[in-house]
């Protein structure tokens, strides 16, 4: 049985992926601080799954837990353009200097033969109109949590004379079901609003953006876990599919077909200004990787978790709650 360590399993894709990992023999240990307010309620755990309640920037501590693993999963951090921009400093600390030294202690531990590290398309910030941008297209990245994925990436690549193998997963923005479930997320946001209000407004609705489900994120990674070191050493890959490349406009108009009655008011003049589109010609050809869910499917699968009594989500105010909006005031 391989063990792994995944850095921020308790969060929106890491419930997801730990779950996936012990249905395919691994021993997880999951070190995930637990920062967002909504990350202390309890959820299914697996007897394969170790929970580390620790501050991955303690190197000293997490030297012991390193050294009990063959692999590691980076998906912890301040995720997403909203908490960044609301927290700079402690971004900075937690995004670009702790997840740097972590990486360098990865390097030291001669027995974690792979890293894989989890980036975002939204370092390609505003591309040109009809291209599909590839993974060596110019970076440019608009907010602090881009901004970030891009320093480490250059730290990761820095280093190619390592004997670790890292590899970089740009993923597209995601949707769909999660025990840690988010809201604040462009189909899910949408879905939610449009389910629960009947209307939504959405600001500049002609901007592109690759959409991908999180089930789809896990089985990249593991099939990345399970690829031979010389496939996969320095390679950066996006991950997602042509198909599920939307403007927001495109978005609404699927959830509409669900929920013909709610109304939707079209703006200009949003604060977010990503527009990009995405080839993934390169995951598809050299890892033979494509995704199973389109962006209807996450559709029905949101509106159907937003029906169902099992959940809660329309009870509370899941646009204030159920995402990465505000951490524990103990978190320096």
């Amino acid at each position: 049985m391989k063990t792994i360590l995944v850095i921020g399993g308790y969060g929106y894709i890491g419930r997801v992926l730990i779950e996936d990992l012990t249905k395919n023999n691994y021993k997880v240990i999951n070190i995930d601080l637990r920062i967002y307010e909504d990350q202390n309620k309890d959820l299914n755990i697996s007897t394969s799954e170790k929970i580390i309640h620790l501050d991955f920037r303690n190197t000293d501590k997490i030297k012991k837990y390193l050294a009990l693993v063959d692999q590691v999963v980076i998906l912890g951090g301040l995720v997403g353009e909203y908490i960044t921009n609301k927290y700079l400093k402690l971004s900075e600390s937690i995004n670009v200097s702790g997840i740097v030294n972590l990486i360098d202690a990865c390097e030291l531990q001669k027995n974690i033969k792979n890293l894989v590290f989890i980036s975002t398309c939204s370092n390609y910030g505003i591309t040109k109109k009809n291209v599909l941008v590839k993974e060596d297209h110019e970076l440019r990245p608009l907010s602090p949590y881009a901004k970030a994925k891009v320093k480490i990436e250059h730290h990761i690549l820095s280093k190619k004379k390592s004997s670790l193998s890292k590899t970089i997963l740009r993923f597209a923005t995601a949707f769909g079901y999660s025990q840690r479930m988010r809201f604040d997320l462009t189909v899910n946001h949408f879905c939610y609003s449009m389910f629960k209000n009947n209307k939504i407004e959405v600001y500049d609705p002609d901007t592109w953006r690759p959409y991908c489900h999180v089930k789809d994120f896990s089985r990249i990674i593991i099939k990345v876990l399970n690829s031979d070191k010389d496939q996969i050493q320095n390679q950066v890959y996006n991950v997602g599919s042509d198909i599920n490349n939307f403007t927001k406009a495109g978005i609404v108009n699927l959830i509409r077909e669900k929920l013909p009655n709610s109304k939707v008011v079209l703006k200009k003049g949003g604060i977010d200004k990503r527009d990009y589109r995405v080839s993934f010609e390169k995951i598809n050809k050299e890892l033979n990787f494509s995704t199973v869910y389109s962006v209807s499917n996450g559709i029905d699968e949101i509106i159907k978790i937003l029906q169902s009594a099992e959940h809660n989500y329309l009870k509370e105010d899941a646009l204030k709650f159920r995402g990465n909006f505000n951490i524990l005031a103990n978190v320096k």
